[in-house]
C-alpha cells in the first residue's frame, strides 16, 4: 500500500503540473491533491500507528469508523431494548417525562416475555383508586439519636460531583430539587456554590479524600466539617465508604481539572493532581468507623448520618453490624450502591468486573440487618439503575426505603449517553468543565424537567402500587415480583431472595458455616 500511495502521488503531481500547462484552471487541483499528498507522507514517517504507516491516508479511516461507532450503532442499529448502559425504552421514558410529552407506548411491549430475565409485578384484581392515593409518599430518615430527622422523597439524586458534572448541570439538578421537594446528593467532591443558589435540600457526602472538611495534610477537619454541616440546606451526611463505579478505588483529580475555584471548594492545592485514598484515614476499624459516625452526628448539631457503600466481603459487613450493636451506636440510613452503577469514569476492570449489583446487594444488607434485629434503627437507600416507577418498587420490595438515581437525572437535563463523561466533551454540556459547552444547558429550562421527570416516576410507582391492590409503595414485598429463570420456569423474588426472620442471625439458628464466619470476625479489624 505504501508504494501504491508514493506512486499515486508522483502520478497525480505529474499529471496535474503536466496538464497545468495546456490548461492553467488545473493548477487548482493542487488544492486538493497536496494536503493527501504531505498527510500520507507524515502517515509513512510517523511509528505510533502500524496501520497509519502501512495504510497511509486511508489507513486513517478506521480511527473514523471507531469514533462514529457508537453514534451510529445508537441511532441505526441498536433496536428500542438494546443499548447499555441504558436501553433505548427507558431513555424515551426519561426524555418524555422530563419533556412532559406523552408518557404512552403503542403496540404493547417490545420485551421478549418469555427471555430469561424478564421480569414483572404481579396485579389486583381489585386494585387501589390512583386519584385517591398519596402522590407523594415520603420516609422519615433520623433514629433515635438523630436531633435533625429529614422526610426524604422516595427518589432522588445520586451522588455525583461538582468537577465531574458542569456547574450549570449540578445548578440544575438542585433547582428541580428544590422545585420537586427532593434532595440532591453533592457527591464526594464537595458542596459548590452551585449546589446552594437554587435552594434545593442537600445530602453531602464525604469520601476518602474529606473535601470540604480537610487539613492541609488531608486529614478530617472537625472545624470545617462543623461549619459546612451547619448550613440550612444540608439535610443529610453520607460517610462514602465505597461505590458502585469503582469499589475499593480512589479517585484521581487531574492537575488541569483542579481550578483554583475547584481546589477552593475541595481545599486543596490549584493546579496539582489530588489522589484520593482507596480507605478512609480517621478511622481504622468497625468499631472504630461507628464512633466516628456518632462523632459526626454530634459536630452536624444531630443530622442524619449514614454511610456508603458498594457490598464486596460478606465479613466485612457482618464485622460492621457487630461493631454497631457493641457500641450502640447506628448510623441513621446506609445507601447500597450495587455495582451496575456509576457515572464517571473508572478502571474497566472495576466497572465490569468489581461489587456485587444492587438487587444481590439490597436483599443480602436488609436481610442482615434484620438477622441481628437492627434493621429498625436504620433506613436503606438503594442506588444502581434505578430509572423507572418499576425499578422504584422493585427495590422497595428487596428492602429499600428509598431510591436515588443519577444517570435518569443526567438524561432529564439533556444527558443522550454519548459515553464520553471522561474525555471532557460532553456535547450537552452535563459531564464537562468546558465552558462552551455547558453554557448550552440552560438551567431555567433544564431544572423543570428534572422536576417533571421525579414527579411522573413517582407517581407511576404509585399508580402501580394502586394495581397491587396496595395503598402505600413501601407495602410492595418479594411476593409481589416475580422473574422468568427459564422459559417455563418463573420465581417470585421471595423464591429468589428468601426472607429472613428476625433476630435469626442473633439466636443460634443460622447455619453452622455462617454462624462460624460471623463468630470468626472481629470489630476490632476489617481482616
Amino acid at each position: 500500500m505504501v508504494k501504491a500511495f508514493i506512486a499515486f502521488s508522483c502520478v497525480s503531481i505529474l499529471l496535474i503540473a503536466g496538464l497545468g500547462l495546456l490548461f492553467p484552471w488545473v493548477w487548482w487541483l493542487y488544492i486538493l491533491v497536496l494536503p493527501v499528498v504531505i498527510m500520507g507522507f507524515l502517515d509513512m514517517m510517523q511509528t505510533k500507528h502500524a496501520i497509519i504507516r502501512n495504510y497511509p491516508v486511508v489507513g486513517r479511516m478506521r480511527y473514523w469508523m471507531e469514533a462514529l461507532r457508537p453514534k451510529i450503532y445508537q441511532y441505526f442499529v441498536e433496536s428500542d431494548i438494546d443499548g447499555s448502559p441504558v436501553n433505548r425504552v427507558d431513555r424515551s421514558t426519561i426524555y418524555q417525562r422530563a419533556k412532559r410529552e406523552l408518557n404512552s407506548q403503542p403496540f404493547g411491549t417490545q420485551f421478549n416475555v418469555y427471555a430469561e430475565g424478564y421480569e414483572w409485578m404481579a396485579h389486583s384484581i381489585q386494585p387501589r383508586a390512583f386519584e385517591k392515593m398519596n402522590k407523594d409518599p415520603r420516609v422519615q430518615i433520623g433514629g433515635r439519636d438523630c436531633k435533625q430527622p429529614y422526610a426524604a422523597s422516595i427518589l432522588n439524586v445520586s451522588a455525583m460531583s461538582y468537577g465531574s458534572l458542569s456547574p450549570n448541570a449540578v445548578e440544575a439538578l438542585n433547582g428541580g430539587a428544590k422545585i420537586g421537594n427532593f434532595a440532591h446528593n453533592t457527591g464526594e467532591g464537595g458542596i459548590s456554590e452551585y449546589h446552594l443558589k437554587q435552594g434545593g435540600d442537600i445530602i453531602w457526602q464525604i469520601g476518602t479524600g474529606y473535601f470540604g472538611c480537610r487539613d492541609e495534610a488531608g486529614n478530617f477537619s472537625d472545624t470545617l466539617f462543623a461549619e459546612k454541616s451547619a448550613l440550612p440546606q444540608v439535610k443529610m451526611i453520607e460517610l462514602k465508604l465505597s461505590q458502585g463505579a469503582k469499589p475499593g478505588h480512589g479517585g484521581i483529580l487531574p492537575a488541569a481539572k483542579n481550578t483554583a475555584e475547584i481546589a477552593a471548594i475541595r481545599h486543596v492545592t490549584p493546579h496539582t493532581t489530588v489522589f484520593s485514598p482507596p480507605y478512609h484515614s480517621a478511622f481504622n476499624t468497625p468499631k472504630e468507623m461507628m464512633q466516628f459516625i456518632a462523632h459526626l452526628r454530634h459536630l452536624s448539631g444531630g443530622k442524619p448520618i449514614g454511610f456508603k457503600l458498594c457490598i464486596g466481603q460478606k465479613r466485612e459487613f457482618y464485622a460492621v453490624c457487630k461493631a454497631m450493636i457493641e457500641t450502640n451506636c447506628y448510623p441513621d440510613f446506609i445507601t447500597i450502591d450495587g455495582g451496575e452503577g456509576g457515572t464517571g469514569a473508572a478502571p474497566p476492570e472495576f466497572s465490569n468486573s468489581v461489587g456485587m449489583p444492587l438487587m444481590d446487594a439490597l436483599s443480602f444488607v436488609h436481610d442482615t440487618l434484620t438477622g441481628f434485629d437492627i434493621r429498625h434503627h436504620i433506613k436503606l437507600i438503594a442506588s444502581g439503575k434505578v430509572l423507572t416507577g418499576y425499578h422504584i418498587l422493585r427495590a422497595i420490595a428487596l428492602g429499600a426505603d428509598t431510591c436515588n438515581s443519577a444517570r435518569a437525572m443526567m438524561m432529564a437535563i439533556g444527558c443522550i449517553q454519548a459515553l464520553v463523561c471522561n474525555t471532557n466533551k460532553c456535547p450537552t454540556g452535563v459531564a464537562t468543565q468546558d465552558k462552551w459547552l455547558a453554557a448550552g444547558l440552560v438551567v431555567e429550562d433544564k431544572k423543570h424537567r428534572v422536576a417533571n421527570y421525579h414527579r411522573d416516576t413517582i407517581e407511576s410507582a404509585v399508580e402501580l402500587t394502586a394495581a397491587a391492590g396496595l395503598t402505600d409503595p413501601h407495602q410492595v414485598t418479594r411476593q409481589h415480583i416475580f422473574r422468568r429463570i427459564f422459559m417455563n420456569q418463573v420465581r417470585s423474588f421471595e423464591e429468589i431472595y428468601p426472607s429472613t426472620s428476625q433476630g435469626y442471625l442473633l439466636d443460634g439458628q443460622m447455619p453452622e458455616n455462617l454462624k462460624k464466619e460471623i463468630t470468626a470476625v472481629s470489630t476490632s479489624s476489617w481482616n
